[in-house]
């Protein structure tokens, strides 16, 4: 397959899509991840990892499954979506562990992927899963391109939260009606309408294969000038649309639809759009743009995570991406500058994230929902920022710390859990996930059935909690639910290892058996029993019930000598 890949650069214009491999890419046995590979470049089990995090999203899939499904169990499903407003929005992808359809969170994490592959491509290309990077795009972005039936009005969210929330089942009797959330000139969202531009016009860079910098691998090779030229004419509506009506966050103008993923602003997203599209379309005044809003809205004192919200900490980076790429657009070294002070926080301290006792990167708030995923977004941008950064030490020091956050993630951690599902005997059992438990028991979701009906290959887990302690519980949603926004920064790395790393993930090293569950119960938005702190196993009670033990024996003995001396009159605790 890979030596068609000229010929695909070749027609790319007139191609639809890059054909999918025959026989297809499948997960290989969860047991094989605790077998370690021969090494070399592309390491076949980062290969694997690969695949497998791709293959989740096809788990992810709504509306029409086509004859290429590889998820066997997965249904067609929600293919009445958008008759309410008399449109198709039947496609896209459920959001994480219920039936939801969310722009926002959606357009975060293709807008990241994009971004991953221009800058790691090849990282796709050599490990043969290109083909499949093309297949999940194009399905998130034909379902935006539905979601954008016209310049100010974009379709944010199909079904209800409340709704979707209320129901444990598979995905052949998911709930009605499933409302259609839009908005429009009327009704605007600026940072929704900014963000899903922004992914737009970072796709379109990567099938217009416009590279930053010989730095980098550069983009998989799935270039296609036509679809390119779509995804920018939708950027440019969008961006135009979010600029000219009213500023204001979407759950604002739509409540429904902002219940679960509330915005905490918008110049973020207009300024990450205005720079895609600044590259996109080789235009210094968009890159203006940027620098304005992003001195407008004072992004620059900002300290926290980069998530499907805040794009903030990435923006200094693809400043000096673009800048160092074509220095007429600007200073390459002042956004290094304001690049590693944000970094500098992450590596050394100073930042608002703080290292768990078993190493994990972690914010008070934001890392309670899903402790992972900053951690990772944070290791993507410092291996993003490697070319770019200004000393050598800072270059080691970056890398070091990005790879101690992934190793962390694929089981160098103090559970021995690699929090990528199916990937090693220690992965995650019980992910959060109404469509792979084969339950239906909303009420006892824990036991319904008792173990997992189906294998969720490749999904990312929320993660530990800030004790570092993992429960696999399926309830716990912070710990054990997936979402096409966690998965995004790992695809990332992943590719970037499958190009330069000659040994295997850490899991490699991990047998069966390695994870034990801890004892007592989660600290998180899900289960607040534990919040106490670590509690001790059944062992460490029993040690301590014999120190306390032997501790009470030995003080009331003590007690018992001093009463019988002061009976007897030997001892007179008033002389000294």
């Amino acid at each position: 397959m890979r030596n068609l890949f000229p010929l695909f650069i070749a027609c790319g214009h007139v191609l639809a899509q890059v054909p999918l491999p025959q026989p297809p890419f499948m997960p290989q046995n969860t047991s094989l991840g605790a077998i370690p590979s021969a090494g070399g470049v592309p390491n076949p089990q980062w290969s694997s990892l690969l695949g497998n995090l791709l293959f989740f999203y096809e788990a992810q899939r709504s509306g029409k499954l086509p004859s290429t499904n590889r998820v066997k169990w997965r249904n067609d499903s929600a293919l009445t979506d958008g008759e309410d407003v008399k449109l198709d929005l039947t496609g896209g992808y459920y959001d994480a562990g219920d039936y939801i359809k969310c722009t926002f969170p959606l357009s975060a994490a293709v807008m990241s992927i994009c971004w991953g592959a221009t800058d790691f491509g090849k990282g796709y290309d050599l490990a043969n899963q290109t083909p499949y990077l093309d297949d999940m795009l194009r399905w998130s972005l034909d379902w935006l391109i539905k979601a954008h039936p016209s310049n100010d009005t974009l379709f944010v969210q199909v079904a209800d939260t409340n709704l979707t929330n209320a129901y444990w089942g598979g995905d052949q009797n998911i709930p009605e009606p499933r409302p259609s959330y839009q908005i429009n000139s009327t009704s605007p969202g600026t940072d929704v309408a900014a963000g899903t531009a922004a992914a737009f016009a970072a796709c379109s860079n990567l099938y217009a294969n416009r590279v930053f910098s010989s730095s980098y691998s550069g983009p998989a090779t799935l270039q296609n000038s036509t679809y390119a030229a779509t995804l920018l004419e939708h950027a440019q509506q969008l961006y135009n649309f979010a600029t000219s009506a009213p500023k204001v966050v979407y759950q604002q103008s739509v409540p429904d639809a902002g219940a679960a993923y509330p915005s905490s602003g918008y110049g973020d997203e207009l300024a990450i759009a205005a720079l895609f599209l600044s590259w996109a379309q080789n235009s210094t005044s968009l890159y203006q743009q940027a620098q304005t809003y992003y001195s407008q809205y004072n992004l620059s004192a900002y300290q926290g995570v980069f998530n499907w919200d805040s794009k903030t900490p990435g923006l200094p980076i693809l400043f000096a991406q673009v800048a160092q790429a074509n220095p007429s657009f600007g200073n390459v070294s002042k956004w290094q500058t304001e690049a590693e002070s944000y970094l500098d926080g992450v590596v050394y301290g100073g930042g608002e994230g703080y290292s768990t006792r078993g190493g994990l990167l972690y914010y008070s708030s934001d890392s309670e929902d899903a402790s992972l995923n900053p951690a990772l977004n944070a290791a993507m941008l410092l291996s993003r920022y490697l070319p770019l950064a200004s000393t050598g030490k800072r270059k080691q020091d970056y890398y070091n710390y990005a790879k101690g956050q992934v190793d962390y993630a694929l089981g160098k951690n103090p559970m021995s859990v690699p929090y990528v599902v199916g990937a090693n005997p220690n992965s995650p059992q019980n992910p959060h996930s109404a469509m792979a438990s084969g339950g239906s028991n909303i009420s006892d979701i824990n036991n319904s059935p008792p173990q997992e009906a189906y294998v969720l290959y490749g999904a990312v887990v929320g993660g530990p909690d800030k004790y570092d302690r993992f429960f696999d519980i399926r309830a716990d949603w912070p710990e054990t639910e997936p979402a096409i926004d966690y998965n995004a920064p790992m695809l990332t790395l992943a590719a970037m290892h499958v190009l330069n790393d000659t040994s295997d993930p850490f899991y490699t090293s991990l047998q069966a058996g390695a994870y034990q569950r801890p004892a007592g119960m989660p600290c998180d938005a899900a289960y607040t029993d534990g919040c106490g702190g670590p509690q001790l196993s059944e062992g460490g009670q029993i040690a301590v019930g014999v120190i306390v033990g032997c501790a009470g024996i030995v003080i009331f003995s003590l007690v018992g000598w001093w009463g019988w001396l002061s009976w007897k009159g030997d001892y007179d605790p008033c002389h000294y």
